[in-house]
């Protein structure tokens, strides 16, 4: 039988969560934060998604208000006794003068799985945001499952960026040649969105052998990369997000 779960944050400027809830796999935790955020660990509290699993974050950053999600271990997707794919759909908003990290553990596509995640993002214009996104495409020593992730974000209610990534069995195009992965199994994004690039936006270059970032029409910034492994993307995604000055 197929899950069906939606855990919901909401954050004020006070440093207070009106709304913490958790739901079937879901489950959300107040942490403790070395920082000057409020900080929610998302632990699982069970297998999932499997397939045909349709699963949801809802998290709303009221203005003024700093908050980091994170989670307590790897997104791992797994085949189910459905043939139907998996969704995974993450909805944030964030207000005016609010700042959200978003920096979840890795999402770890097991063979024979099929999972469309969909992450949507809607900023006020002084709205502050880090969102981290990595891919492990396969355990060690299995081939992939079909993934398909779509991040869209808006600003001000016009759009920043709306990218989508296919990966695995039947993905379209040459998905794992030279041009997109390269051989590669763990890949991922990094998006910095800051009002202060409107004054000296971010550069575009290289970084490193296997990552670039990439300024946007808006205040913001993406760093794309690939990598051998889950430990070596991290260790690239840190050092573009300190190279580009985080708040």
């Amino acid at each position: 039988m197929s899950l069906r779960a939606t855990a919901r944050i909401v954050a004020d400027a006070d440093g207070g969560l009106p709304l913490l809830v958790s739901d079937g796999p879901l489950a959300l935790r107040r942490t403790r934060a070395a920082g000057p955020y409020t900080r929610v660990t998302v632990v699982g509290a069970m297998s999932a998604p499997l397939g045909g699993d349709r699963l949801a974050i809802e998290t709303e950053v009221r203005d003024g208000a700093r908050l980091l999600v994170d989670s307590a271990a790897a997104t791992l997707a797994l085949p189910g006794r459905s043939t139907d794919p998996a969704a995974y759909d993450v909805r944030i908003s964030v207000g005016d003068e609010g700042e959200l990290r978003w920096l979840p553990e890795q999402l770890v596509s097991a063979a024979g799985s099929h999972l469309r995640m969909r992450t949507t993002v809607d900023l006020a214009p002084t709205a502050r945001l880090v969102l981290r996104e990595e891919q492990v495409l396969g355990r060690h020593g299995e081939p992939p499952g079909t993934l398909v992730t779509r991040l869209t974000v808006r600003r001000d209610g016009r759009a920043l960026l709306d990218q989508e990534l296919a990966f695995g069995p039947g993905a379209p195009g040459d998905w794992d040649g030279g041009a997109v992965l390269g051989g590669h199994r763990a890949t991922g994004q990094l998006l910095v969105v800051d009002p202060a690039f409107a004054e000296k936006p971010a550069e575009s270059r290289l970084h490193g052998e296997n990552a670039v970032v990439s300024p946007l029409a808006g205040p913001a910034a993406l760093v794309t990369a690939v990598a051998p492994d889950a430990l070596a993307l991290r260790r690239v995604l840190d050092e573009a997000l300190v190279a580009l000055v985080p708040f």
